[in-house]
């Protein structure tokens, strides 16, 4: 059993209270008798923009997928306001309110941008009406665009329209799996501006991300993961600013912490 002083140490900066979502002491993963996760731990409490960071190959996504039902957990258990959700099939949680952006294949691309978010919210479409408003609020370039097909989308764009696909059913909490990869500087700077907005629009959210030092900017807090176990946490600025923390994960990638908060303010 955790110790209240280890649980203070894995979840470094978390608020006080019962967590929306917690993962605790996952082991999981692909293949029967391989183990990608080995017994990690994360808490998302509401309102809160939490970061997934590492090496490759340390987890983070498998992480992700975990939560969301995609990959078998082993042992330990995941909750949802309290309540064990362990392995439940993604539409279940869907329904109770949790939204998984995939980094790859994340629309339909035969369909309209309209006929993606309507495939978002198929277990309550009179819903539609509302949900188009409120994610077009956030995303105004889908209400103008909203008759072409997502093929003929560019990368960004078909993050957004992924983006809003999953906000569609009014989820509490949103996992988002590297929505910068393989987009453009610029590109993936308006990502995680859009991520911000989001969770400024009340939806919680845990991001996993590559671009390490944009995500920790953005994030109240993060956990870093190496070989599938918890290795740091903490405060998004306090662990970019870590010379642990850069000296393994970050590298000179954090010289340029400055100039980018000049850059992006409202980040």
């Amino acid at each position: 059993m955790t110790t209240t002083t280890n649980a203070t140490e894995t979840h470094r900066g978390a608020p006080q209270g019962e967590p929306l979502l917690a993962a605790t002491d996952i082991v999981a993963g692909y293949l029967p008798g391989v183990d990608i996760l080995g017994g990690c731990n994360l808490v998302l409490h509401p309102g809160e923009l939490v970061g997934i960071i590492g090496p490759n190959g340390a987890g983070k996504s498998t992480l992700l997928k975990a939560l969301f039902g995609l990959v078998p957990v082993r042992s330990g258990t995941v909750t949802l306001g309290g309540e064990d959700i362990t392995n439940h099939r993604a539409d279940r949680l869907v329904k109770r309110g949790v939204g998984f952006v995939p980094q790859t294949n994340n629309v339909f691309p035969s369909l309209t941008i309209e006929e993606n978010l309507q495939m978002g919210i198929f277990q309550d479409p009179k819903q539609f009406g509302r949900r188009f408003e409120f994610v077009t609020d956030i995303f105004p370039a889908l209400a103008e665009r909203r008759r072409q097909r997502a093929g003929s989308l560019s990368g960004g764009e078909r993050q957004m329209v992924a983006m809003a696909r999953a906000l569609m059913m009014d989820p509490s909490v949103l996992l988002l799996d590297e929505p910068s990869a393989g987009l453009s500087p610029v590109r993936q700077d308006e990502a995680f501006l859009r991520t911000r907005k989001i969770n400024k629009a009340g939806v919680s959210i845990v991001i996993v991300e590559q671009n390490a030092r944009r995500c920790l900017q953005i994030c109240n807090r993060a956990y870093v993961l190496d070989q599938g176990r918890n290795a740091y946490s903490g405060p998004g600025r306090e662990l970019m600013n870590d010379p642990k923390v850069i000296e393994l994960y970050l590298g000179t990638l954090a010289t340029d912490v400055e100039a980018a908060d000049k850059a992006h303010p409202e980040a």
